[in-house]
């Protein structure tokens, strides 16, 4: 099904018979800008507790494909997404999907950290009161939870109500994490969280993106640091001039690679 440009509302279509058991799969996923095909049919799965790095040199198409999993795609004007998505069962690739609820279950933490104009704790709990939690109570107790799991509660406990900005980049990041956290996602999709950030900072991302999977959140993420999909990634997909070339397990994509321009890309022929 092509996704088209007609904007969001609130029903969603009927499940389609799933033909997997994971918790987001695509089937045959492709965009389209104008004549221009930015990524050619692509089939992926993920799982819940797993963490799946996206590789591959500048251009190739795995940030066009990580964001047609929450439909950021469909923002922009001129791009067409055609192919399968599905969701829990559900293929949502469809005009009529609600955004607004998907991106409640598919959280994204963007390469830039994104703090909003707001205190540290209301940047937490922001979307949470936008969906309806208003108790103030209840509230507190997200907010420490979600800056723990980010792993940045202990920097932040007796400054709830500074500024976001007055945080360091690697601090914002965290809690760029903590604020999508908060709203209790089993998919967060990263795209270069770190490229932005110093060894120490990019550790502690590191460390939050492996405990977000041991708690069985499926975290997707796009890196063009091979150390770093090899520390923090189950499974490993390589992407090349808009194709899906090779997915695996990260151990055998870097160590046995099956594909001869995976091969070269890992032992820096190209790329």
């Amino acid at each position: 099904m092509t996704q088209t440009q007609t904007g969001t509302a609130p029903e969603v279509a009927a499940s389609a018979t799933p033909t997997s058991d994971a918790l987001l799969y695509t089937r045959n996923v492709t965009v389209d800008y104008g004549k221009h095909r930015a990524l050619k049919e692509t089939n992926l799965e993920f799982g819940s507790g797993t963490c799946t790095a996206l590789i591959g040199p500048s251009g190739c198409g795995k940030s066009t494909f990580l964001r047609c999993l929450n439909l950021m795609n469909r923002e922009i004007e001129g791009c067409v997404v055609g192919g399968e998505m599905f969701y829990h069962g559900e293929e949502y690739n469809q005009s009529k999907y609600d955004t607004y609820s998907l991106r409640k279950s598919i959280g994204m933490v963007f390469q830039q950290p994104n703090p909003f104009h707001k205190s540290i704790y209301e940047n937490v709990a922001f979307a949470p009161k936008k969906h309806g939690n208003t108790n103030k109570a209840a509230l507190d107790q997200l907010v420490e939870e979600s800056l723990k799991a980010a792993a940045i509660w202990d920097e932040v406990k007796d400054k709830l109500h500074d500024s976001a900005y007055a945080l360091s980049g690697g601090q914002q990041q965290r809690l760029c994490i903590a604020r999508t956290l908060a709203m209790h996602p089993d998919v967060v999709l990263m795209d270069e969280p770190c490229s932005a950030l110093d060894p120490i900072a990019t550790l502690a991302i590191e460390e939050t993106i492996r405990d977000m999977a041991d708690k069985g959140i499926c975290v997707i993420i796009v890196t063009h640091n091979m150390e770093q999909a090899g520390r923090v990634s189950d499974k490993t997909a390589f992407f090349l001039l808009g194709e899906m070339v090779e997915f695996g397990d990260t151990d055998q994509i870097f160590n046995r690679p099956k594909d001869k321009r995976l091969e070269d890309y890992l032992t820096g022929r190209f790329g």
